[in-house]
């Protein structure tokens, strides 16, 4: 066999490249730009054909990415996420680290027996549902999750597409080398061959993040927005509001109302719901006449050192993490917002108890700006002035309700969709049906999800415009973009060249310092071509240089097949962009986080390898 010798294809391949690595790793440019720009430049340099360089826009990856947003928007539009992430919390309470180490087990076992791009876009929004609840950054958990994502397509030989190939790709090359291998017939690997060296991949990942991911993730990107608790309002009230705590009241209590136990004067709370027989009977917007019995569970608002005063004085106990009000708690069901009195409203000159507000709007006043005044104590009987501002606590649906029927401008944007739970079966039943289709009819994979996002959409769980909102057009288009450049590593042979070299470098080594150069190359192929591409060209070249040297050429192209999951030092790989978005991430945050575990990573293969197969 000739070397291959470099071309003028493969140099300009190489300078976009190294071009589109420089954009992502100096942030000089937004990710899907440098996506679109490899687009243009692809066929304006004659390496690809513009229809090959717009190809990335029906890929399989990109079109199951888009139908996965849509399931996703659909799944929590019936509030189904909101059932997954309050069993996460119950089970991991609110600790960051048991947090993430949940999340990313559970999306790792997911991704054993699906796509790992499927695995991780699904359970996105209970994620990022997760850290809003907690006001954890969501930067905190989505890189674990993702990074997990991919590993767990190593636990098993059909978690993702490499290992899906790999025992074609060993038998086509045994039926031509059979007499290398002293025609020894060939046997494929079972469905679990490659479980140890994934479980162990596993559990390193998520010793690596529990130990050193508060060092290695961003600590807080988030912005004013929905995904993060207002700042402008942590810094107006401070701790005289604070947050929303779960209390339970003990069976020795005395029957009282809130009026004549005072706590607002007295602790500076506020007493936002009160749940009667266990949790079927609640009221979210109590008046000072609502009684408190032995064995009700309240929903307060108020600072922690608020909070443990009066609990310390009537008795009652603060649970760890809310349970019966866990999803009003939820900032997609509820929230805080400010509203001001406009001129000639028909609230000003009144006090809230003459026009019955908590009762007929269900929303609770906590606190009346007027000036730089704060006022905390009888905001309910205090007169309202035209300008004032007030902080009101509430279910949003009740907020638009008010918009529409009372003279209050509100600050910011009511947040919070209409959820529909009486179509969760259906939706339930769209997603089960995309995941039989991909599984068990071989059906592609984006075929299958679109099958799925088309049947909520047109049951009308979710509305067309509103799909095409779920979906993160940034994610696609810098997937599309990137496709491309692998493809044209692949097709001017550039790939090739570069692994003909390192191998002919390396000469006839060790079996295990073999595996490791393999390991290596598959690993930066996956990471700027494609990992299907990656596999298809280096089974073929790791099994001859096994069999050159003495070697195992079924582990060599075992180690070609897991080490195509080594991705994580650049937002290349398909989870990787999913989440760049979402947490906010840059380049430089992969490489810090990525390039540790990608040498760990190899480290426990290869140990693995030493251990545990034949070499």
């Amino acid at each position: 066999m000739e070397p291959t010798v470099l071309t003028t294809d493969m140099m300009i391949v190489l300078g976009l490249l190294t071009f589109a690595i420089i954009l992502f790793v100096f942030d000089l440019l937004r990710v899907d730009l440098v996506g679109m720009l490899m687009m243009v430049l692809l066929p304006l340099t004659g390496v690809l054909k513009a229809e090959e360089a717009i190809a990335g826009l029906s890929s399989n990856a990109v079109v199951s990415i888009i139908a996965v947003m849509i399931i996703g928007a659909g799944l929590n539009k019936t509030g189904v996420m909101n059932v997954v992430a309050s069993q996460i919390i119950k089970v991991a309470g609110r600790s960051e680290t048991r947090i993430m180490v949940v999340v990313s087990t559970t999306v790792a076992i997911i991704s054993s027996f699906m796509q790992n791009i499927g695995a991780a876009a699904l359970f996105l929004p209970a994620t990022m549902r997760i850290s809003r609840k907690l006001n954890i950054s969501a930067s905190r958990i989505l890189m674990p999750m993702g990074f997990c994502a991919i590993t767990g397509g190593c636990l098993t030989l059909v978690g993702s597409s490499p290992l899906i190939m790999l025992n074609d790709l060993m038998g086509a090359w045994w039926k031509f080398n059979g007499e290398a291998v002293n025609n020894v017939p060939f046997k494929p690997l079972d469905l679990l061959s490659v479980t140890p060296i994934g479980i162990a991949l596993l559990i390193t990942l998520l010793l690596y993040f529990s130990f050193f991911g508060r060092h290695l993730l961003p600590k807080d990107v988030c912005e004013l927005d929905a995904d993060c608790m207002d700042k402008r309002l942590q810094e107006i009230y401070g701790d005289e509001v604070g947050q929303g705590y779960e209390l339970t009241v003990p069976q020795y209590f005395p029957p009282q109302t809130l009026g004549e136990m005072e706590l607002r004067p007295k602790y500076h709370i506020t007493v936002v719901g009160i749940a009667k027989n266990e949790g079927y009977q609640k009221d979210l917007a109590p008046t000072k006449d609502a009684l408190v019995e032995p064995g009700d569970v309240l929903w307060i608002i108020g600072s922690e050192k608020n909070i443990t005063r009066v609990a310390e004085g009537h008795g009652w106990a603060i649970k760890a993490e809310p349970e019966v009000f866990s999803e009003e708690n939820f900032i997609e069901v509820s929230g805080v917002i400010e509203g001001v009195v406009i001129p000639h409203s028909n609230l000003s000159g009144h006090t809230m108890e003459e026009l019955q507000f908590r009762p007929l709007y269900q929303v609770n006043p906590l606190a009346i700006v007027r000036g730089d005044e704060i006022i905390m104590e009888g905001i309910n009987i205090t007169e309202l002035r035209q300008g004032d501002t007030i902080l009101l606590q509430g279910r949003w649906q009740q907020f638009k309700l008010l918009s529409q029927q009372m003279d209050i401008a509100f600050i910011e944007e009511i947040l919070g969709e209409e959820l529909k739970p009486e179509r969760t079966r259906c939706a339930l039943f769209f997603l089960i049906l995309s995941l039989v289709l991909a599984l068990s009819f071989e059906i592609k994979l984006s075929i299958a999800l679109l099958t799925g996002a088309l049947g909520m959409i047109i049951t009308n769980i979710i509305r067309a415009d509103r799909a095409y909102e779920a979906v993160d057009w940034r994610t696609v288009f810098l997937l599309s973009g990137l496709i491309p450049l692998g493809t044209a590593f692949e097709k001017t042979g550039t790939a090739a060249y570069i692994a003909e070299h390192i191998l002919n470098l390396v000469g006839t080594p060790a079996p295990l310092v073999l595996m490791l150069v393999i390991s290596v190359l598959t690993a930066f192929f996956s990471l700027v071509a494609s990992n299907v591409g990656a596999v298809v060209l280096m089974v073929p070249l790791a099994m001859n240089m096994a069999v050159d040297i003495g070697a195992n050429p079924t582990t060599a192209a075992m180690v070609v097949a897991i080490s195509a999951s080594n991705t994580f030092i650049l937002p290349t790989h398909q989870v990787n962009a999913l989440i760049m978005r979402p947490g906010g991430y840059r380049t430089k945050d992969y490489m810090k986080a990525g390039f540790g575990y990608s040498i760990l990573f190899t480290c426990v293969l290869i140990a693995g390898l030493a251990t545990l197969y034949p070499l």
